[in-house]
């Protein structure tokens, strides 16, 4: 792809966001007000927070990297437990807290600090003197427990020695008696002295067996980790929760991403015309010109407002014409649309006037005999019409053929509705009044129905010099149009382009294809041109709306 198609496309997808920048803008403010609204109404949650350092046993120490292993393992260890059941039910049981194990567990963190031996506690609580307590009970409750794991290691060679220490010190005590109740007389110097060599290697045992008591203990006390506190819970003054801001941030991003997806999806699934672009690249046709939106109350624009910027895309599409009938002079023309309330009839009346306006003599035929218009758009009697030349042998125009307000401007009118309107305007008598129209005319535009309606345009369409098909951007669907198109080639007609009827040049997606030749602004035509009437030079401004193949053409008036 080159970077003219990359550019092109950005501005594409620039119109369309910017086109639905309301909607864009109402979902992100949106959504930013209900996490508001949800905000203040959200019960405040206080944090307390407290560190406790792993106070490792000096036998485990060394400076090998197995020891770094070890204590990063016991930290995460001691994380585990400090949320055992075991340590939660017991805070639960202390502060007669009204919650399980579980619900305690989601308000309490435990992290261990990276490359140290500290451990960061958090709790939370909507009353922040409760948070202080739970993470100050939540601490003496494991140093406790972690205790009590510990000892449990030493506890039963403990218990067997002190057995043997108490059984001992009574054997000696025993023992001792014995000997203080024998009288000191010859006859009890053997009984005596078996007494004493018995105390003495009673006493040797206990000394043994006592010595064994504080190994044990000293091996206790140097395999035993602890948990020192380093920092106490102080009672928050600040709720951590709502993070209001953060919330509406996040909002409004999730409510912008939503928008510009539901934009994208909405664009996807609208499948009618929305501009120039569309008809270029989809349809392969040129555009003659856009015409903009104005009041539907003013019919002929051309001729009561000739100086306005709509009469000039009239205009435009006049001189558009010219360049398209170079080799062959076009003096007949069908004016359809794909559809109805496209805006056809009001198209052809202006345009025929703007032809006129050029010193042309033009003719109206309004071949819409099911549901005619151009007689309501002159202000012409509808009583006799193309239906009447038809059933004559030898047409007259007299009667038929109605002179209008403007200069060099006729209309033959459809007259009584036939009950045949296709077979009607597809039999040779229609091209005799046609061609007869034709030898006293220049031009002569034929208002026929909406295509994809009735067959009415599509036998007219091949006897033509050309075809105009008129689209209303945001209500023409490009389905439609593509098959209006398939249709008209179909015969053989020679379309010669697309006029973009009721378009709002105001949008921004329109604004934004100016570059291209596409769009002019409306209002730096009225600036101008009231500024030519101000200096009474009386020059016509010309504003050329209307491309031809993709190039931009300048008006002509001759």
């Amino acid at each position: 792809m080159d970077t003219t198609s990359v550019t092109d496309e950005f501005r594409r997808y620039l119109a369309l966001f910017w086109h639905w920048g309301w909607l864009i803008a109402l979902l992100t403010i949106l959504s930013m007000a209900i996490a508001l609204l949800i905000s203040i109404r959200t019960t405040p949650v206080y944090q307390a927070t407290a560190k406790v350092l792993i106070n490792e046993a000096p036998a485990t120490k060394s400076n090998d990297y197995t020891s770094i292993l070890t204590s990063e393992r016991l930290a995460q260890t001691y994380t585990q437990l400090m949320v055992s059941e075991a340590v939660l039910t017991g805070v639960i049981s202390e502060l007669k807290l009204n919650m399980t194990p579980s619900q305690l567990n989601k308000s309490i963190q435990v992290d261990p600090v990276r490359d140290t031996q500290l451990i960061q506690l958090s709790a939370n609580n909507t009353d922040p003197v409760k948070a202080a307590m739970i993470l100050d009970e939540l601490i003496d409750t494991f140093i406790n427990e972690i205790g009590q794991i510990q000892s449990q290691r030493f506890e039963k060679p403990k218990e067997s020695l002190q057995k043997q220490l108490d059984d001992m010190e009574a054997r000696i005590n025993v023992t001792t008696g014995d000997l203080e109740k024998l009288i000191n007389i010859p006859a009890n110097r053997e009984e005596r002295d078996r007494l004493e060599q018995n105390l003495t290697q009673l006493r040797q045992i206990y000394s043994n067996l006592l010595l064994s008591f504080e190994q044990i203990r000293l091996a206790e006390a140097q395999a035993t980790n602890t948990v020192v506190r380093v920092e106490d819970p102080s009672i928050p003054t600040f709720p951590v929760l709502p993070r209001t801001t953060t919330n509406v941030v996040l909002a409004g991003l999730v409510g912008f991403m939503f928008s510009c997806g539901l934009v994208l999806l909405i664009e996807a699934f609208d499948d009618t015309i929305k501009g120039p672009d569309d008809v270029t690249r989809h349809l392969g046709l040129p555009v003659l010109g856009m015409i903009a939106r104005y009041d539907k109350d003013v019919k002929l624009i051309t001729s009561t407002q000739p100086r306005s910027p709509i009469a000039e895309a009239y205009r435009s599409i006049r001189t558009n014409l010219q360049f398209a009938s170079i080799d062959k002079p076009i003096h007949t023309l069908v004016i359809t649309s794909p559809s109805p309330e496209d805006g056809k009839s009001s198209v052809a009346s202006n345009l025929g006037i703007v032809m006129a306006q050029s010193g042309r003599k033009v003719t109206l035929i309004d071949a819409d005999l099911r549901r005619p218009n151009l007689h309501k758009i002159l202000v012409v009697p509808n009583r006799k019409g193309i239906t009447s030349l038809v059933v004559q042998s030898n047409p007259n125009l007299d009667g038929c053929l109605h002179q209008t307000s403007v200069p060099n401007l006729w209309v033959v009118t459809a007259g009584d509705s036939p009950p045949n309107p296709s077979e009607l305007l597809g039999s040779s008598k229609m091209n005799e009044v046609v061609g007869k129209i034709k030898e006293s005319m220049d031009i002569v535009l034929i208002d026929t129905p909406p295509i994809l309606v009735v067959t009415d345009s599509a036998v007219l369409a091949p006897r033509v010099d050309g075809v105009i098909l008129v689209v209303k951007p945001g209500s023409t669907n490009l389905g439609a149009a593509k098959q209006a198109i398939e249709q008209l080639r179909r015969v053989g007609a020679n379309i010669l382009g697309i006029v973009l009827n009721g378009v709002n040049v105001t949008q921004s997606r329109y604004r934004l294809y100016r570059n291209q030749g596409y769009y002019y602004q409306y209002s730096n035509y009225a600036n101008y041109d009231s500024e030519t009437e101000k200096n009474g030079k009386g020059e016509k401004i010309k504003l050329a709306l209307g491309v031809k193949n993709g190039k931009d053409h300048e008006p002509n008036d001759s």
